[in-house]
């Protein structure tokens, strides 16, 4: 049987790789320090779980629920006021999907053609290069360099490419870098999509998880940007919900009408359940997330400042839940690398040639540990002679 020629557009699923390797490792007795996948160790908040065990109680619940209910609408409009500090977000701006993964994958199906041009960070995450083939467009790469502090920078696009452009992506706090936007950094983004007529696309998921006293808003506190740009806003970092699939498309009414569209094509709705756990996190206390943030300040420095001290130069993430490393001496392989480290370390981090062009030469740590078991970790790479 022949294949779709879709799936060549792709390669090896790393984690899925990662992860046999990890069990093999397991299953020989070994001591694994996982820090590769990005989901919270956290326990959901109590009163997200007492919502949704109240739900499902309700017989009713379990049909189809074939739309996003109009309290889970008003609630992600309230949130944005009472967090972000964005007025005049309406329900018809608004929209679930199951996580960001979901909706930024399919957000080149809905909104491009073939032959568009779509601007990607360079590294991102691999869904955005996914989101952009799917929609047969091409990808053009911006790149997040360390002189730069990985940060966008709109002035180094060419303005023929820019012409040409339909999206662009943007990511802050990034994945996998750690980058961590300003307010001036998002008005230039914003003034460059009006000069061009290009969609302003933003992955918002770690705006709570920000480090070094520095605060993290919407796109949408940027003025103009409503006008110009959608967001992807995620529950599931905030407040320890990655397998609910928590998450929301924000903005322009017409991009939200196209996505929408898509997606009744092939979902019949988010379960009614996690449309109330979801109501649940959106309008409880906001204290036990900035608390948390705290922790993955500490984490941040457990890991940070523990390679420093045992010679591998890592400097500090300064936002997301995530290190971006650059390979210590002697090593250019990040695959080969993370797979050396496991071997030798029990540790496993995610090679940055998963990340696209210029992620090569780094690998990406996740903050998924206490603090004390991150020093262990750090122990075993030093163990290992590896640094």
């Amino acid at each position: 049987m022949e294949f779709s020629k879709r799936l060549e557009l792709f390669g090896p699923e790393i984690f899925a790789a990662l992860n046999d390797k990890v069990v093999e490792q397991q299953a020989a007795g070994r001591s694994v320090y996982n820090l590769s996948v990005g989901t919270p160790d956290f326990p959901p908040f109590p009163h997200i779980k007492a919502a949704l065990a109240k739900a499902i109680e309700d017989d009713e619940n379990w049909k189809y629920s074939l739309r996003d209910i109009p309290e889970l609408l008003g609630a992600v409009c309230a949130y944005y006021e009472r967090r972000f500090g964005v007025s005049g977000i309406t329900p018809e701006m608004v929209m679930s999907f199951s996580g960001s993964q979901d909706g930024i994958g399919h957000l080149g199906m809905a909104l491009c053609n073939e032959g568009d041009l779509v601007l990607l960070p360079d590294p991102c995450y691999p869904v955005f290069m996914t989101g952009c083939r799917l929609g047969g467009a091409e990808c053009w790469y911006y790149h997040l360099t360390k002189e730069n502090d990985f940060l966008p920078d709109p002035d180094a696009i060419p303005p023929e490419i820019a012409r040409r452009a339909k999206l662009m992506l943007v990511s802050l706090p990034a994945n996998p870098v750690g980058s961590v936007g300003t307010p001036a950094l998002y008005a230039r983004l914003v003034a460059f999509c009006k000069q061009y007529d290009i969609l302003l696309v933003h992955d918002n998921a770690y705006s709570d998880i920000v480090f070094d006293g520095a605060v993290c808003n919407s796109l949408f506190s940027t003025p103009g940007a409503l006008e110009t740009g959608v967001e992807f806003f995620s529950l599931s970092k905030s407040f320890n919900v990655t397998g609910a699939r928590l998450s929301f498309l924000v903005g322009r009414p017409d991009v939200i009408a196209a996505c929408k569209k898509l997606h009744t094509q092939i979902d019949f709705g988010k379960f009614l359940p996690l449309q109330y756990a979801a109501i649940a996190a959106l309008e409880g206390p906001l204290e036990p997330v900035r608390a948390q943030c705290k922790v993955y300040e500490a984490r941040r420095d457990a890991l940070c400042g523990g390679l420093r001290a045992i010679g591998w130069d890592v400097p500090d993430s300064h936002g997301s839940m995530f290190v971006w490393a650059p390979l210590p001496a002697g090593y250019t392989n990040s695959m080969d690398f993370c797979m050396e480290l496991l071997d030798k370390a029990g540790v496993v981090c995610t090679p940055g040639s998963s990340f696209g062009p210029s992620g090569e030469g780094y690998v990406r740590f996740a903050l998924t540990m206490p603090a004390e078991k991150i020093a262990k970790a750090v122990a075993a790479i030093a163990a290992s002679g590896m640094v």
